[in-house]
């Protein structure tokens, strides 16, 4: 099985899972004890806490540990709407985020908050410009993803963040696909709130955390007894937290690596090459994660194209049923070519892939693309 689709998951870092042993085997008491294994526990979380801190140049106060980035998302933007909607009750996003920010707006605009998305151009990138534009005395909070899941456009957020600084409008980056592969220094970024996924940065599934500035925090999501610093109720997850604390160390001298996108460009060129019908890029190639390619297939569809690689692990950027396919909506925000957009695919590597197996997926992909190509005849 050749595995390209790290962006939805990673493996668990073997140093992560090691760490992870004792305390599923020998350390089991409550992180809230006061007794030894309860200060065991305790420290545990505190130590993850700094490494955490370390990746973001956060302070360890600043870190409050959740379930993943979708928790750490609502966190934000329906604790914020909480706290200070009589006020404030307007939102600005864009148009290429996660559904983990989208769908908690679509709630809060359900429940009488004004909502504005910006668009972003052919590469998916917003411009600041657009968000200055949206702003009104009652924004409440901007919130921009800080690289995209699909096609791994990195976006402006420090200078996003000069202009909500210049308003008092809060700020917040979902940073679950960037967080490990390129730098996301807090303090350079310029944010209130940041959010990161454990899973995404090989730790386990089910951990995340989110970062937040102190004096910007939102009311809890979760309510109960008085849980990291009372900022989320329930007894922590400590085998979690302790992997995801070394994966975040173990991803700090990894920034910046240049294997993963030589092998990214790699990749590229062998199916630009090796396939015979078109092969459209989609994306920003001047600021991208490092890991992350996709490409459409002019005349494919990718649901089938999928269903003929049985040993390659990679998402479709579309939706395919019965012979017909719906774009991705981050590709329609994009206003791509539509028949390239039906035959979108990500590919996405990590610390594990190797040039042997690009040089198989290339063979690969090229021979099921090419064997469900068809003409495209253009609409004029």
């Amino acid at each position: 099985m050749i595995y390209l689709d790290y962006n939805a998951s990673t493996p668990l870092d073997p140093r992560a899972r090691e760490a992870m042993l004792p305390y599923l085997n020998e350390w089991f008491g409550n992180p809230s004890a006061p007794h030894a294994l309860g200060r065991t526990m305790r420290a545990g979380i505190d130590r993850a806490r700094r490494q955490v801190a370390a990746l973001l140049n956060a302070t360890p106060e600043e870190i409050v540990f959740t379930s993943g980035g979708t928790e750490s998302n609502n966190t934000v933007l329906r604790g914020l709407a909480q706290k200070h909607g009589d006020r404030r009750r307007h939102l600005v996003t864009s148009a290429v985020e996660h559904p983990a920010v989208l769908k908690p707006c679509a709630a809060l605009r359900a429940q009488g908050f004004e909502v504005t998305e910006v668009p972003v151009d052919s590469t998916g990138r917003v411009d600041p410009e657009d968000v200055r534009r949206a702003l009104r005395d009652d924004t409440l909070l901007v919130s921009i993803m800080h690289a995209n899941n699909e096609v791994g456009t990195i976006q402006p957020v420090a200078e996003i963040a000069g202009i909500t600084r210049e308003r008092g409008v809060f700020l917040h980056t979902d940073a679950a696909q960037s967080a490990g592969k390129i730098p996301t220094d807090v303090q350079a970024l310029g944010v209130d709130f940041l959010s990161i996924a454990g899973h995404k940065l090989y730790a386990p599934q089910g951990i995340g955390a989110l970062y937040l500035r102190k004096g910007c925090e939102p009311d809890p999501l979760l309510l109960g007894a008085g849980h990291e610093s009372g900022r989320r109720a329930g007894t922590e997850a400590v085998p979690l937290i302790v992997a995801l604390g070394v994966a975040c160390e173990v991803a700090r001298p990894l920034l910046g690596d240049p294997a993963t996108p030589a092998l990214r460009d790699e990749l590229h060129e062998g199916l630009r090459r090796a396939f015979k019908g078109d092969l459209i890029f989609h994306g920003c190639r001047e600021h991208r994660l490092p890991n992350t390619l996709n490409v459409g297939f002019r005349g494919c569809l990718s649901g089938e194209l999928i269903e003929r690689l049985p040993g390659v692990c990679v998402t479709a950027a579309a939706a395919c049923h019965a012979g017909s396919s719906a774009i991705s909506p981050v590709l329609a925000a994009m206003k791509v070519d539509p028949d390239g957009a039906r035959g979108a695919i990500r590919f996405s590597l990590g610390r594990l892939t190797t040039s042997q197996e690009i040089r198989a997926a290339v063979y690969l992909v090229a021979e099921a693309a090419n064997a469900c190509h068809s003409p495209v005849t253009r609409t004029p």
